[in-house]
């Protein structure tokens, strides 16, 4: 069953393209069951820079911890971090 698509109208800027789908179902526009699936390799996720105090004990572990698996004690902190939220 073939269903008759809606054309998409074309649109001045960004704002009102945004308005635009914001109100209407892309599915009576697009046709989904040709869509393909794209990977896109250089799309870094976006980081945020946090302060975070802890103590000096606690920073040394970490550093000697990191050291021991030559990883940058920063990034075995967000190992650690992303491995804890998975074990919930």
């Amino acid at each position: 069953m073939n269903k008759q698509l809606k054309e998409i109208p074309a649109f001045a800027n960004e704002a009102e393209e945004r308005t635009f789908w914001e109100t209407h179902d892309s599915t009576d526009h697009l046709d989904w069951t040709t869509a393909q699936s794209v990977v896109l390799p250089k799309l870094k996720p976006t980081t945020k820079t946090i302060s975070l105090r802890l103590p000096q004990h606690l920073l040394d572990s970490i550093k000697i911890a990191a050291n021991a698996r030559d990883v940058p004690y920063q990034s075995l902190i967000k190992v650690w971090l992303q491995e804890k939220l998975h074990d919930r």
